[in-house]
């Protein structure tokens, strides 16, 4: 991925906290049916050793998938975590005198992959899966009420997939090259939008350092 200086996010606790916000991400491989991707929810394990620098990343997925073979045998594979994301227009800015962008997040990040078949292994990260997503939601349905008799069979065609981070990247493009003024436009239009998209976009740019402070002055906050 090309990051430009201005762009590239090295805090690793930054890194995770998007991964982990970000955690339905996209899994690329390559093999000999070629370059193949699915869409799988990831846990992060954050613990560093000195075979997972950067941690480790966990999913399940159906043995049935096309790039389960490629797992099997890969030495690197990728997991690309997209966040929010929005266009800007020039219509936003003081200075007009640009052109249109785009700006986006993403963290990406390679590894080894490990695969295993074994059924109490599976069994233990679709509950730390379970617990992950669906429990903090409150509601009635129980992962430990459905009985082995149906759980069973779904067992045993799904893989667990563990994949110690050797190369953690992330970029974050903000706008970061536009003045406060500017990107209070940005901001102002985004909220106006109004989309989830928008308003995450928008809420990224007010969490830079500088626009902080920006909007911390009387003057700036009537402005915004």
């Amino acid at each position: 991925m090309f990051v430009q200086p201005a762009y590239a996010e090295k805090d690793i606790a930054a890194l995770h906290a998007g991964m982990r916000a970000w955690s339905f991400a996209t899994l690329v491989t390559q093999g000999q049916g070629g370059i193949q991707s699915s869409l799988l929810p990831f846990l992060l394990d954050a613990q560093v050793s000195e075979a997972a620098p950067f941690g480790t990343l966990v999913t399940h997925l159906p043995r049935h998938d096309p790039l389960y073979a490629d797992l099997l045998v890969a030495e690197e594979v990728l997991v690309i975590f997209q966040g929010p994301h929005a266009f800007v227009s020039p219509s936003w800015y003081r200075n007009q005198m640009t052109f249109p962008t785009w700006n986006y997040t993403l963290v990406q990040a390679r590894g080894k992959p490990t695969v295993s078949e074994d059924e109490d292994k599976v069994m233990q990260v679709l509950r730390r899966t379970v617990a992950h997503y669906d429990t903090p939601l409150g509601g009635s349905w129980d992962f430990e009420e459905i009985p082995m008799s149906h759980t069973g069979s779904r067992l045993r065609v799904i893989a667990t997939l563990e994949i110690p981070i050797t190369s953690l990247t992330g970029k974050m493009k903000l706008s970061q090259d536009k003045t406060v003024e500017d990107r209070l436009g940005i901001i102002a239009a985004l909220q106006a939008q109004g989309d989830a998209q928008s308003l995450q976009m928008a809420g990224l740019l007010r969490a830079q350092h500088d626009m902080r402070e920006a909007l911390a002055a009387p003057s700036m906050e009537s402005t915004s």
